[in-house]
Order: structure tokens, then sequence, then C-alpha cells
């Protein structure tokens, strides 16, 4: 166990104008999960880039079962035994199981001239014999789960002989069943030799699956701890270098006769908004509870005019109002944070100013000319109100953390001025330290009159950031709780709460 299989030392990457990695040091042994842990933009990603050649390392030295090793791009460092699994899934949906897993590498017949489908779908069912995995090989993708999904991609990333598995938050979007299914197959993995690196903000997790702890801060290595002889508090700490406070609100912030700002009576969209109601307070942090496919995310993008909405009515500041599109729902103050930033919220191939005035040109604009000196000026207002980090507005945003490119998105709503502010899974793939800025800065924003709609799947989320609760379950709102007294086990008995029990 003590064996070592990777040793990465004294490793330097720059950017223009970002040294995001300052002499990292790393060491990864035979048969061990090992917790890579930071917050945003301490360098994590750009490590693992280096080690599976997406990125040239400009300085340092790697070590790979006992060699020197300096792989140019990612099939090459997968041929040597190196792959990674990506928080957003790589495969084609369309393809079944085993048409994924050996895609550019089929088994053939007749000499390489026909493909040989059977043979190929015998090969993947060995696979997932061998893996304890039970899936179906001719399945088409498509038709499987979240969780299902990334066990093909582990399967497939298996299938050729790894002996180092790099896994990038792969629980991110796994229930709690998935998630112990997933460590069932790791510890497996483990027990054959192959080593793993396991990228995640959950610090639960962390203590429940890994053998030892990396922490990075700020593209520099910080330390590493054997997980049994550390506590949550002490990683926390040494990645964010402050001490973070994670305790529930006791009570609400909002006074009782606080105007109703939004109100929502019998909507229905779709399959999963069914007769939804309920009233939003001047400078109230309202959260939305409930499980996977409860309809919290689809409610909240029918009021933002991003779905049809087939009966109902929604009022604004007591005024009923027909959102027909996104374009109705800002100009009555709305403003939307996906849960998919990447997919709705941001364009990652243009820059923070860009992204941040995104909602608000008009504003800037007289005829056919736009005030630049101006757009700049409130960018770099909300860009350090924001604590983005950023060597400047001018840098992609692809560029950035997650956590900063969250605080773009809120940056583009604050800029336009919305008085609504619907946060859809606003701490999703984000360490603690920025989910500790974003509360703060949601607070503050409460506190100033905005009022926010918060969409969690986070209990203690739930219970630390609102005013009062909406529990869903398969789109009907089952429950209204006041912060004052509710539990995690109250939240889940309306969220489970089927329409049939």
């Amino acid at each position: 166990m003590n064996e070592s299989v990777l040793s990465m030392k004294g490793i330097h990457k720059r950017f223009m104008g970002v040294h995001a990695l300052k002499g990292v040091d790393f060491d990864l042994r035979v048969g061990e999960i090992h917790a890579l842990v930071g917050e945003n933009g301490a360098g994590k990603s750009t490590m693992m880039k280096v080690l599976t050649g997406i990125y040239e390392k400009d300085s340092g030295e790697i070590q790979f079962l006992g060699k020197l090793f300096h792989p140019h791009n990612p099939k090459q460092a997968l041929s040597a035994g190196i792959g990674i699994i990506h928080q957003e899934l790589n495969m084609m949906e369309h393809l079944t199981v085993a048409q994924n897993i050996y895609i550019g590498r089929e088994t053939m017949k007749s000499g390489g001239l026909f493909l040989d489908e059977k043979g190929q779908n015998q090969r993947a069912g060995a696979l997932f014999d061998r893996l304890n995995m039970n899936i179906d090989a001719q399945e088409t993708l498509n038709r499987l789960t979240v969780g299902k999904q990334q066990m093909v991609e582990i399967a497939k990333a298996v299938s050729h002989d790894l002996k180092v598995l790099i896994l990038d938050e792969p629980t991110a979007a796994l229930t709690e069943v998935e998630i112990e299914e997933l460590f069932t197959i790791m510890r497996d993995l483990a027990s054959k030799g192959v080593a793993m690196i396991y990228i995640s903000h959950r610090m639960d997790e962390i203590g429940q699956i890994t053998d030892r702890v990396t922490v990075m801060r700020d593209g520099e290595y910080v330390g590493t701890n054997e997980t049994s002889k550390i506590t949550k508090e002490d990683i926390i700490n040494m990645m964010v270098g402050r001490v973070i406070y994670e305790k529930p609100k006791v009570k609400s912030n909002v006074s009782a006769d606080a105007e109703v700002v939004l109100e929502v009576s019998s909507l229905n969209a779709g399959r999963l908004v069914k007769d939804v109601s309920f009233k939003l307070h001047q400078g109230e942090i309202l959260g939305f509870a409930g499980l996977m496919g409860a309809g919290r995310t689809e409610t909240a993008r029918a009021i933002f005019g991003a779905d049809e909405i087939q009966s109902g009515t929604i009022k604004v500041r007591g005024v009923p109002v027909k959102i027909s599109d996104p374009m109705v729902a800002v100009a009555h103050g709305i403003g939307y944070l996906s849960e998919d930033r990447k997919r709705y919220g941001l364009a990652t191939g243009l820059s923070v100013i860009e992204n941040s005035l995104m909602a608000s040109y008009n504003k800037y604009e007289t005829g056919l000319f736009i005030h630049a000196g101006k757009i700049r000026a409130i960018t770099e207002e909300y860009v350090n109100k924001l604590s983005i980090k950023t060597p400047t507005i001018d840098q992609l945003l692809n560029n950035l953390s997650g956590g900063n490119q969250q605080k773009v998105v809120i940056a583009k709503w604050l800029i336009n001025d919305a008085q609504i502010l619907i946060f859809d899974e606003p701490t999703r793939g984000i360490d603690v330290g920025a989910k500790s800025e974003i509360y703060t800065l949601m607070n503050e924003l409460a506190a100033q009159g905005k009022s926010i709609i918060m969409i969690s799947s986070e209990l203690p989320e739930i219970l630390r950031m609102s005013d009062r609760i909406i529990v869903m379950c398969e789109g009907r709102v089952t429950g209204e709780l006041d912060i004052e007294g509710s539990s995690q086990k109250e939240i889940m008995k309306y969220a489970t709460m089927r329409e049939n029990v």
C-alpha cells in the first residue's frame, strides 16, 4: 500500500497573467484513494491537466511507475495507464453501452472487415462482471441514469488497463444510492491495485471514501494527511486559511409586514409543475427543497419565461404579469441563475466584461454607441464588490474557476438591478470558501431589500440560508415551513409525500 505509483514534484504552470501552479508536490500510492481538495482556483484542475497531457508543465518533474513521465496529450497519458472521469460526462448518448466503451477500438471479425457486435457486447459484459457492475452492454446510453452512465465511463477507463484513475467531482449529479454504488466500485478497484485521485468539495464523502488528503491553496501545496487523522474543520481551514462557520438559521429575518413582491397562483407548466402556489416577500430568502425530479427548476424556468406556462397567474408587486419569455421577466426585475451556468448563464468564450453586461447593454447605449468607459467602470466595481478573482475584466470566462464564474453570473443580474433573484443550486460544484462568500453575498442582498428564491438539493444549505421553506414532490408543493424549528427530517417527510400515499 505504501509503494508509490505516481510522484509530481515542483510543478509550475503559468498562463497569461496567472501563475496557476507554484512548485506543487503530489504523490500517489498503489491502490489508495487520495483526495485532492482546495477552493476553486486553487489549481487542482490545472494539476490534473498537466498530469493527463492537456497542459504542458513549465517546470518540475513527474515520475510514473518509477520512470520520468511527460505526456504531451491525453491519449498518451491514457495509453500509459492514467485516465480521468470529468464532471461533465463525455459519452455518445445515441450509441449502446458497449459501443461507447470500445469506440475507436471496436471488436472486428472476418479479418477486420466487419464489426463484431456480438463479440463486443460479450467483451463489455465480461468487463462489467469483473467490476461487479449490473449494466446491460446492449442498452442505449441515454436510457441509463446519470449514475449508471458514470459507471460506464469508469468501465471504459478501466478497460485501458489503468494504473491511475482521476475522478473529478464524481458525485455532483448522483443520488445517495448511486453514490454508495460508486463507492463500492471504487473500493473494489482499489483492492485490485488501481490508485485513484478523488477531487471533491463534499467533506463528508472525503472522510468516508479516501485514505489520504492533499490540500492546495492559491496554486500552492499546503499539506498531505491521512484522512483518519484529520477533521473536516482542519481540512477546511487548510483550504481557505480561515475558519468557516456553517450554522443553521434559527429565525426568519423578514418582518411580518414585508411587501409581497412575487405571488404565484395555481401555476401549471409541463409534467413537473402542478398547481404550484407561493408568495415571496421583500428581503426574503425563500428556500425550495425537494428530491431530484420534484419540479423546482421547472417552476423557476416557468416563472422566468424559459418554459411555457399552461395555466396560472404570476403577480409582481401585486400587478398580474404575463411572462412569455425571459426578456419579459428581466423587464419585470427578475433574474435567474441557472443550475447549469455554463449552458444557460454564461458565454464562456467571451470575457468577464461581456458576460457581466449581457443583460444590461441597453442601459449603456446612446443610439448606435456604447459608453465603453461606463461599462468598464461598472464591471470593475462589481468585480471588486464580489471579490471575483481575475487578472483583468477582459479575461475569457473559461479561464476562471467555477466559483468565480458563478460570481460573474451574479454580477450580471446585480448590474441589471434585478429585484427578484432566483438562485438555482447556487453552490453546486463550488468549494467551501466560495460557498461561504456566496452565502454572505446572498444575506447582504436580502438585507438590501432584494428578494431571493434559492433552490438547493443540500438540506444543510436550505436550513442555513432560508427564512421560509417551500417543499416540492413530483411537481406539487407538499409543504411550507417556517425556518424556526425546521429540520432535515421534517423537510424529507414532505419531500417524499407522493400523491398516491
